[in-house]
Formats: structure tokens, C-alpha cells, sequence
């Protein structure tokens, strides 16, 4: 899993998290539509080479978390996105697994690697 972190801290509640993340859907997600209602064609090979160029340029950021929100505004397929990717706090059982166990393993201010859910593929940001 490629990471950047800037603090290697966890937070301080462990039953709780809040990410920041970016979704690329493909054909084969769960709901291949992004949040504006538009069909998704991309494949999942293309949805993971979109994806590791926004994590590339993430890598490179200066301020990752201004950058993530701005980047999730522009390209994630997930109505969140209009909120810089922010789901908010939320607890464990409140996510698909995959997507839960990636956020609870980030340490705060840290960011995952590509994390393949049902809804499609998803990079995510700890911010508490």
C-alpha cells in the first residue's frame, strides 16, 4: 500500500474515523453512474490508471489534504466529492469492508493506496 503521512499518529477515539476519499467507478461497480447520473464506461483497468495519476499528483502535493479536497471536487464520482470527499465521522459497520478497514488501518493524516470496494476504487485520506 503507497502511503504519504505527516504525523503517524492515530486518533486519540478509536471507534470513530474521518475520511476524506476520492471514488473512481467503473463497469463493473456496484452503481456504474457517478453522482450526476451519468453511465460509467471507463473499465477497471482505466478507472486504476485515472486513479494512480490522482494519486501520483497527490504524492507530490504540498499540502495533501487542500489538495485532496480540490482534486475530489473536480474528479470523484461520488456525490461527497462536493464536499472535498469528506463522509463525515463515522463508526465500524457503517461502510463496505473493504473501505472501513483501510480508513480504521490509516494513521491520521495518512493516505491509502488504491482500496477496491463495490462501489469502485477509492483512495482515502485520514483526517481524524
Amino acid at each position: 500500500m503507497s502511503t504519504k503521512s505527516s504525523s503517524g499518529r492515530k486518533a486519540a477515539n478509536g471507534d470513530q474515523v474521518q475520511v476524506l476519499h476520492i471514488l473512481v467507478k467503473h463497469t463493473g461497480s456496484r452503481n456504474p453512474k457517478n453522482y450526476k447520473g451519468e453511465t460509467i464506461t471507463r473499465s477497471k483497468t482505466e478507472a486504476r490508471n485515472r486513479l494512480d495519476e490522482i494519486i501520483n499528483e497527490l504524492n507530490n502535493a504540498n499540502d495533501l489534504e487542500s489538495t485532496f479536497r480540490r482534486i475530489a471536487k473536480d474528479k470523484s464520482d461520488c456525490s461527497s466529492g462536493q464536499r472535498g470527499g469528506d463522509l463525515g465521522m463515522f463508526g465500524r459497520g457503517a461502510m463496505q469492508k473493504a473501505f472501513e478497514e483501510a480508513s480504521f488501518a490509516l494513521d491520521v493524516n495518512e493516505m491509502s493506496g488504491v482500496v477496491d470496494s463495490d462501489s469502485g476504487l477509492h483512495v482515502i485520506l485520514r483526517i481524524v
